[in-house]
């Protein structure tokens, strides 16, 4: 009787918070019971899976970690269960976010652990993989953190990184300098970006439809230009120099760890400067104070003397900056050459890791690595012969970027001028 009147007592936002808890719930013993199916149960009992910790170029050895198959797939199934039980009763309120998290780490680890049954994957490849897939995500994402904390929605990432990686494999090929096309790939990105402040900030156009109008845009005019332009002269503006890695002294000789961050190319090194920059100056500088009022509440931070378009105008090609960067590792630091429609939805990814990682540099860069995962597994599992569909093994980072959002719904809190134009009275 008091459970029911409890419940009656609640208001309407309070049902919505307990059903959706419960449905999460119920979901988390959905997928513990398919790890117990599909990874435990399939798998032979005395099988064991090995996992490789040494880079084939590493001056130290590792020994590869050897585990039991179906008893590792059975314990870690048996940890979202306990969290789905924990979720249908009491729900974990603010921690949410980290029991997400771990019951993905839980299920993504059965999952290798299922793969590498009866035979070997090296996991130090796999996570070096991983950082270098999450590149120009995250360059995406932490456009999309600068302009959004400045009240401007940046649906023209995408678009964005197409462009920068266009233009870098131009300029590069022409001038036979990267440097050159990398910073020709930062100009196009700040154009574009100026384009869409201008529509969105001077003339107030919906920023969604602003952004899907220099998306198409730039996708019609790089494939007309790569059939007129690039194929007849293919050799001449289409096989740009390609940045290698840099490997930093004594950090990249560390087992595991030396190999997965500390060697790769200067784009890597650059998101990295990057992102502490960014998350600095956002918290810990008056330029920060500044756009997060503007992000929060435009009229109030006008009132107290802030040029609330100048910042917006200067976030919003700040951002279009990066990403045209971002754009530029696509070409001449990963490919080597420029094709139609090549970013494949990476921006609209980097902008589901932004949300994703709370409009915050680290957050974002932290949710990018998950979806630049679910990338490198996907070309790890398709040489592997695993019985998966090679199409559903492309389908995977667009899958886990609906599962994130979908999972995000109702809770992510954007800042609270996001996407809403500004009139000065």
């Amino acid at each position: 009787m008091t459970a029911v009147a409890r419940t009656m007592g609640m208001t309407r936002a309070e049902r919505r918070v307990q059903t959706r808890q419960r449905i999460i719930g119920v979901v988390y013993l959905l997928i513990s019971v398919a790890m117990v199916i599909g990874f435990g149960i399939s798998v032979a009992a005395d099988a064991s899976s090995s996992f490789g910790l040494t880079a084939p170029t590493a001056p130290i050895a590792v020994p590869n970690l050897v585990v039991p198959s179906a008893t590792t797939a059975y314990l870690l199934a048996g940890v979202v269960a306990f969290a789905g039980a924990v979720q249908l009763t009491r729900g974990f309120g603010a921690r949410w976010a980290a029991v997400m998290g771990l019951v993905a780490f839980a299920f993504v680890a059965a999952f290798l652990t299922w793969v590498a049954a009866g035979q070997s994957m090296n996991l130090t490849g796999l996570l070096e993989t991983t950082v270098q897939r999450s590149v120009p995500i995250a360059f995406g994402a932490m456009s999309g953190v600068l302009c959004e904390r400045a009240g401007v929605v940046n649906i023209a990432i995408e678009g964005m990184l197409l462009s920068g990686a266009f233009v870098s494999a131009v300029v590069t090929s022409a001038f036979d300098n990267p440097w050159l096309g990398m910073l020709s790939a930062i100009v196009i990105g700040g154009m574009l970006a100026a384009l869409l402040a201008v529509l969105a900030i001077r003339y107030r156009v919906d920023q969604i439809i602003a952004g899907f109008f220099i998306n198409i845009l730039v996708t019609g005019l790089t494939a007309f230009l790569s059939v007129r332009l690039l194929q007849p002269f293919q050799q001449e503006l289409n096989t740009p120099e390609r940045l290698g890695p840099i490997a930093i002294p004594f950090l990249s000789d560390i087992p595991i760890l030396g190999p997965v961050l500390f060697r790769h190319n200067i784009f890597v090194y650059l998101l990295f400067g990057l992102i502490i920059v960014i998350h600095l100056g956002l918290y810990y500088t008056r330029w920060g104070l500044r756009v997060r009022a503007v992000g929060e509440h435009p009229k109030a931070a006008d009132t107290v003397g802030i040029d609330v378009y100048w910042v917006r105008y200067s976030n919003v090609i700040m951002g279009g900056m990066v990403a045209g960067l971002g754009g530029a590792f696509f070409t001449i630091g990963s490919t080597g050459g420029f094709e139609r429609e090549m970013t494949a939805g990476r921006g609209f990814i980097g902008l589901a890791a932004m949300i994703f990682g709370g409009w915050n540099p680290i957050g974002g860069f932290l949710a990018a690595l998950v979806f630049g995962f679910a990338d490198a597994i996907q070309s790890r599992l398709s040489i592997l012969s695993i019985a998966i569909p090679s199409e559903f093994l492309l389908m995977v980072p667009y899958i886990v970027t609906i599962i994130v959002v979908a999972g995000l719904v109702g809770r992510a809190r954007a800042p609270a001028a996001d996407g809403k134009p500004y009139v000065k009275e």
